[in-house]
């Protein structure tokens, strides 16, 4: 029995995203073109794959049976591709983090292979993308749970800065402990239960009281900062500082809390451009100091510091 391969991937995708809006979305077709598509493969294997009712789509026992295999019919796809022109696609890597700049860490590699990045919405999305092998690799903050067919590797810690305004109480001070922001307000670009980072440097240091919104980027989050005195966000200390006068930047210390990056693929089908990416990470990671990290003077997040880092 000969399958087409795109219809395939259609059902892969609606699989992922159990909504057919969206998975036509991502594959930049109509809904009527998706249906029509994986109603010719469930043809072609005489089975439905899909429910459609009004509780939504599911999954049929068959389709549950056929989306393991279908997955690797796309990744051997792929390799078929590659084995005939001689060299892989660029890598393509969705990023996530973006108050956080996840892209000046990929761009400050060296001797990287070709990479196609692109941007995920959060964790939840860019593992969902990996599974329906929409990318190949995720690069972001990773923390537990993963789904069993994904794995990453930390690759960067980084320290992280108060960013307060002008007027802040402590905004003439050279450095903060973090318990003592716990009088402000810490801003938050989304509900703090999808904000794992910040969620742990609350239940830690103690802050209590949160204030923010949408996710406009680092201006908006300037504006708000420089507004309320009585507020502060958390950046990275090597990311962009707002160019903004009412806001500056305080390390925090006693201890410096530290941002964990980490890259994120399939277990079962890692892209052939993947060893090289990890290799240059490693080679950042020594020439930079990517990876330091004194428990006594450093805080993480229960689980960041992995055993299986980049390197090591």
């Amino acid at each position: 029995m000969d399958l087409d391969l795109a219809h395939v991937r259609a059902f892969v995708l609606v699989a992922g995203e159990l909504h057919f809006g969206r998975a036509a979305r991502r594959l930049a077709i109509s809904q009527q073109a998706l249906s029509k598509r994986i109603a010719a493969l469930e043809s072609r294997l005489g089975t439905r794959l899909l429910d459609r009712g009004g509780r939504g789509v599911r999954l049929t026992p068959a389709g549950e049976r056929f989306l393991t295999p279908a997955r690797q019919a796309l990744t051997a796809g792929d390799a078929a591709v590659v084995a005939v022109r001689g060299e892989a696609r660029p890598l393509r890597v969705d990023v996530w983090g973006h108050l956080y700049a996840p892209m000046r860490t990929l761009a400050a590699l060296t001797g990287a292979p070709p990479l196609e990045p692109g941007h995920g919405r959060d964790l939840p999305s860019v593992a969902a993308a990996l599974a329906d092998h929409q990318v190949d690799a995720g690069f972001g903050r990773v923390h537990p749970p993963l789904p069993g067919d994904l794995t990453s590797r930390l690759v960067r810690v980084e320290p992280v800065d108060a960013l307060v305004g002008a007027d802040h109480p402590l905004a003439r001070r050279d450095r903060v402990r973090p318990d003592e922001l716990r009088d402000s307000a810490l801003w938050t670009p989304a509900p703090l239960d999808r904000l794992h980072f910040l969620s742990r440097f609350a239940d830690r240091f103690g802050t209590t009281r949160l204030t923010g919104g949408t996710n406009l980027g680092l201006d908006h989050v300037a504006a708000h900062v420089a507004a309320d005195p009585g507020c502060f966000a958390l950046l990275p200390a090597d990311g962009p500082v707002p160019d903004h006068p009412g806001v500056r930047s305080i390390p925090l210390v006693d201890p410096t809390p530290l941002y964990a990056w980490s890259l994120l693929w399939r277990r079962d089908s890692p892209h052939p451009f993947l060893p090289a990416l990890l290799d240059a990470f490693a080679e950042a990671a020594r020439q930079r100091r990517w990876l330091e990290h004194d428990p006594g003077r450093d805080w993480l997040p229960d689980g960041d510091w992995v055993v299986e880092r980049v390197g090591g």
